[in-house]
């Protein structure tokens, strides 16, 4: 299998839009400025980056890919800004995993750019689905995995990489969410199906409260809504104490439904998810949890 023309079309007009050309890259000194651009985005050292070049290098000689975007004005070189890095997963699965990804300036299409052409370049190797992970309590990460891309939330992951050291995650615990992107469906518009915004009163049960004491969780027939803070990267700086309760409360709202086989399939543009059973026959398990009080 190798990406389609249509795939390769999508992918250059989100360059195109975005206005960078995105390359892979496998020179040396490339690479380095990867690294670099990766210790700017997680706010360490260049000199200790999150991701070593040496790493990043090996993993392209293993048959991994390091995909940059440059501002298309350089021509395609100069610093980056947006770079992602994917390497294949079991072989039987036809699946890539995609372990980092970051864009300097996420609202000009940077990131989606950078995930088509990651996308291309699994197509054209095989993979039908790629997977990646992300914090699940950053809400434009999720509207852009789960709404942009259609991508699906597909698992829970409790303090996935323990404690974090870095200048966006200090003082946080690593929960993770794993979405899981098939390659092989048709594109959806320029921005996807927006998800639901806030339930409406009357319409839905409580099932959770959040730290700020505004309904968390609901649920209103086969579907559970779940909120996360506006911005946790700004709240966790300001009160890291109050971010860790959001921390606890989402987890197990998304514990307890994945256990009973839900998916994250969309997020609102206010900051509530949608998780829809995965099962298409009888009503999945509803959520152990507590019910309350209408929303």
């Amino acid at each position: 299998m190798t990406a389609t023309p249509s795939v390769r079309d999508r992918a250059a007009a989100a360059a195109l839009t975005a206005g960078v050309t995105v390359r892979t890259v496998h020179d040396v000194a490339g690479i380095a400025d990867v690294a670099d651009f990766f210790s700017d985005v997680w706010q360490t050292p260049r000199s200790t980056p999150p991701y070593p070049a040496e790493v990043l290098h090996s993993l392209v000689h293993a048959g991994g890919a390091v995909h940059a975007a440059y501002p298309a004005e350089g021509g395609g070189r100069g610093e980056p800004c947006g770079a992602a890095v994917a390497v294949f997963g079991e072989p039987s699965a036809l699946d890539v995993y995609s372990f980092v990804a970051a864009a300097r300036s996420s609202d000009r299409g940077v990131g989606l750019a950078v995930k088509q052409a990651q996308r291309v370049w699994a197509l054209d190797r095989g993979a039908r689905t790629m997977r990646w992970t992300f914090d699940p309590l950053v809400g434009r990460n999720a509207r852009f995995n789960l709404v942009k891309l259609g991508a699906a939330g597909t698992e829970y992951l409790v303090d996935f990489y323990g404690p974090m050291t870095d200048g966006l995650n200090d003082g946080d615990e690593s929960d993770r969410l794993t979405v899981t992107w098939d390659l092989t469906e048709q594109d959806r518009t320029a921005d996807g199906p927006d998800g639901p915004s806030a339930p409406t009163a009357g319409t839905a049960v409580t099932l959770a409260t959040a730290p700020d004491g505004a309904p968390l969780a609901v649920r209103a027939g086969d579907t559970v809504r779940c909120r996360v803070p506006a911005d946790v990267v700004e709240l966790r700086a300001a009160d890291p104490a109050l971010a860790l309760r959001w921390r606890h409360a989402v987890r197990e709202v998304f514990t307890r439904a994945f256990a009973d086989g839900y998916t994250a399939t969309s997020m609102s543009r206010d900051g509530w998810y949608t998780l829809t059973p995965a099962s298409t026959g009888p009503r999945a398990q509803e959520p152990h949890l507590q019910e309350g009080t209408p929303a």
